[in-house]
């Protein structure tokens, strides 16, 4: 499985944000508290990606472990951003260990990770996969379920809202291949989206800033756990945690 988190609030350090608190994203990738069975450490690469104040999108991902890679302290420490998303990767079995293969996985306007397992893939989803062009299929960056998912998640997102995307892709995936682990999180330059479907997950809200991580990484008291199989949305002030209304999955 994986360890990630999304910030939105006042303009930060990006490589600040990675490796602050006790329990710091950095420290997640090498002794994480809360991985509920989907493995002990997140060594499988990383990605970090950002909006810059005019707007554009920009990402660093590498194979490397996070605590690692030197542009972690190097080039990361130069940027700073109202809006970034962070993900540790540990690979599931028999999927490849590249750069391409660490989240964010991105377009202009979304990012996206998945902290989790798609059971049975690739077969399992085959049905999803094979409803979408073909062009849309070739732009597949890696051969893993985690990429799979943002594929099918960036074509639902050109016609639906994120809340409605993430339950509706949540419940097709959970019919098609059950005991699949999905904690999907979603953010754009304005606002932060994310599953829960049995893995960790918290969130730490205030007027000014909104984050949801995997763990906390420090021991503010204002951190809140999200109860599994529910969906959250959160912006800096505003904090909506609804279940996932998909039956009895």
């Amino acid at each position: 499985m994986c360890r990630h988190l999304a910030y939105l609030g006042p303009e930060t350090n990006v490589a600040t944000l990675l490796s602050t608190g006790t329990n710091s994203l950095i420290r997640q990738s090498w002794t994480p508290t809360d991985m509920r069975g989907g493995g002990t450490i997140n060594a499988d690469g990383f990605g970090v990606g950002w909006w810059t104040a005019e707007g554009s999108f920009g990402r660093y991902r590498s194979a490397s472990p996070l605590w690692s890679d030197p542009f972690v302290g190097g080039g990361l420490a130069s940027v700073r951003s109202r809006t970034v998303i962070a993900a540790a990767r540990s690979a599931t079995e028999g999927m490849p260990v590249e750069r391409s293969a660490a989240a964010p996985f991105a377009d202009d306007r979304w990012a996206f990770s998945l902290n989790g397992v798609v059971r049975g893939w690739p077969g399992s989803l085959v049905t999803l996969a094979g409803a979408l062009p073909v062009a849309e299929l070739l732009r597949l960056e890696s051969p893993t379920d985690a990429a799979t998912v943002w594929l099918l998640l960036q074509s639902r997102l050109r016609s639906a809202e994120p809340e409605p995307a993430l339950i509706s892709l949540t419940h097709d995936i959970l019919a098609l291949a059950p005991g699949s682990r999905l904690n999907m999180l979603l953010c754009n330059e304005s606002g932060i989206w994310a599953t829960t479907w049995y893995h960790s997950l918290w969130t730490f809200v205030d007027e000014h800033v909104a984050i949801v991580a995997s763990e906390p990484f420090d021991d503010d008291t204002r951190w809140q756990p999200v109860p599994d199989r529910h969906l959250v949305a959160a912006v800096p002030g505003k904090l909506i945690v609804s279940p996932l209304e998909v039956g009895s999955l």
